[in-house]
């Protein structure tokens, strides 16, 4: 039995992948976007999630053992996690199918995570991961406390979540964003119905788990140190349902990313490659203090309205804010000078950017020096002059930003900068690989009236899109 949970992992790890479902993002973006167009995704997935315990406790299925509330390990915990899901670039489920797209900064991050966990849990933190946890107040879930069923806070829950889902759709379709022209089986899901199945996901885990005797749903952090020590021991009692839980989210997010074109190894630069293992270490001692991570507390805990699950939410919440004030800022580097936007026929030829080809299959030399009037016999094109540009100038009105190999939300943080800087009409060509990209990117240009005049995927896990102000 303990095989299902492979199963059930692959099938939430192609889910989450085809989704772009990370809770990192979702929170991130109400404060740079703000918008929470994509938190309510979360909540769809807590509300599923939360009639469907309650229904399987009602009918005796399941008899979920309550933890109880902890503060200060929750709320310290919380928002070290949430700080941590900021440098890492993921959260605890989003680092594990990133790294099933082939980002090896999330490899680190993971690598971490797991190793961090571990040592909160049984290893040479586990006495402090305790000592955090002696001021526990006893109480367990909202339920209990005002001693009313779970459906008394489930089924509000559910109406509300609906309610302004429904007024997001409406809202979008007014604007529909522009998308890859694309066979189903490479296109990506709609957040909310991979949040709906997600939750559905969620509910099946439960009975299923308690069936190996493990009695609890879906959960990250615990499983991840299971791994490592696992592999470092060789104890079979490690290798349990959580256990074949992730690695089913890595094989399933692999195979999702392999179909739909959106595999490819990419290896991060040395400020994202530190930046993800302190991230990593942070996961796992923020997510061990709170009792889980954005999965276990944020997906189950709440679904049981604990106390644990809604406060430690909070402070993941409180953490990512403050991450992103700190650390989510464009790089401020300028391309082009004010005698920019000079350049030649022959380069104009030669460099398929400069002649507008959508497509980076073809190896261009280095940027042509715009300041350079003249060579070789070419015949000078002079466009208006103007200031330098985050974006670099191709003449005519269009500019290119390269973002290969940057980690979301960096490529639209560097695209909002880029863009500030145009007049209306001109055009911003951006080239990206991360995958979360393709759905931000579009839905921020119809949030803000851009519109797209090409998007195309021209590689594996490359995508190139022209954004016109």
């Amino acid at each position: 039995m303990v095989v299902t949970g492979l199963a059930v992992g692959a099938a939430l790890g192609i889910v989450i992948q085809r989704g772009r479902f990370c809770v990192t993002g979702m929170l991130r973006d109400v404060f740079l976007q703000k918008q929470g167009r994509g938190l309510v995704a979360f909540f769809i997935v807590i509300a599923v999630h939360a009639i469907g315990l309650a229904a399987l406790t009602s009918l005796g299925v399941i008899s979920p053992e309550y933890r109880t509330f902890a503060p200060l390990a929750v709320a310290v915990g919380g928002f070290i996690f949430g700080l941590a899901i900021i440098l890492a670039g993921g959260c605890a489920s989003g680092t594990w199918y990133r790294s099933g797209e082939g980002l090896v900064g999330s490899w680190f991050a993971l690598l971490f995570y797991g190793l961090s966990a571990a040592a909160m849990k049984s290893g040479f933190l586990s006495g402090f991961n305790d000592w955090m946890k002696q001021w526990d107040t006893g109480w367990t879930t909202l339920p209990q406390t005002f001693g009313v069923s779970a459906w008394w806070f489930a089924i509000p829950l559910a109406l509300a979540t609906a309610y302004v889902a429904q007024r997001y759709l409406t809202r979008d379709a007014a604007k529909p964003k522009v998308t890859l022209q694309q066979p189903w089986y490479r296109k990506p899901l709609h957040p909310y119905t991979a949040g709906a199945v997600i939750g559905l996901l969620g509910v099946l885990a439960w009975p299923l788990s308690a069936a190996t005797g493990r009695n609890d749903g879906l959960g990250i952090t615990t499983p991840s140190a299971h791994l490592m020590s696992y592999i470092t021991t060789g104890d079979g009692k490690f290798l349990n349902w959580g256990t074949l839980l992730v690695l089913g989210i890595l094989v399933g997010s692999y195979i999702a990313a392999k179909v739909s074109g959106e595999f490819r190894i990419r290896v991060p630069d040395a400020r994202t490659s530190v930046r993800a293992i302190f991230g990593g270490i942070g996961m796992g001692v923020g997510a061990s203090l709170a009792g889980g991570c954005t999965v276990g507390n944020g997906m189950v805990q709440t679904s049981l309205f604990s106390y644990q699950g809604w406060v430690a939410m909070a402070f993941i919440a409180l953490g990512v804010f403050v991450g992103a004030k700190l650390w989510l800022k464009p790089s401020g580097v300028k391309q082009g000078s004010a005698d920019s936007g000079v350049y030649t026929t022959d380069e104009s030829i030669s460099d398929p950017q400069l002649a507008g080809v959508a497509s980076r299959e073809t190896e261009v030399e280095e940027a042509p020096k715009f300041n350079i009037v003249s060579a070789g016999g070419g015949v000078g094109l002079k466009t208006k002059p103007k200031q330098a540009t985050t974006a670099r100038p191709l003449g005519n009105g269009r500019y290119a930003l390269d973002t290969l190999g940057a980690v979301c939300p960096f490529p639209l943080i560097e695209a909002k900068q880029a863009m500030s800087e145009l007049e209306p009409g001109e055009e911003l060509v951006i080239d990206f690989d991360c995958t979360q990209a393709t759905e931000s990117i579009p839905q921020w240009a119809a949030d803000n009236g851009h519109s797209v005049k090409g998007f195309v995927q021209n590689q594996n896990a490359g995508w190139q899109i022209t954004v016109v102000k």
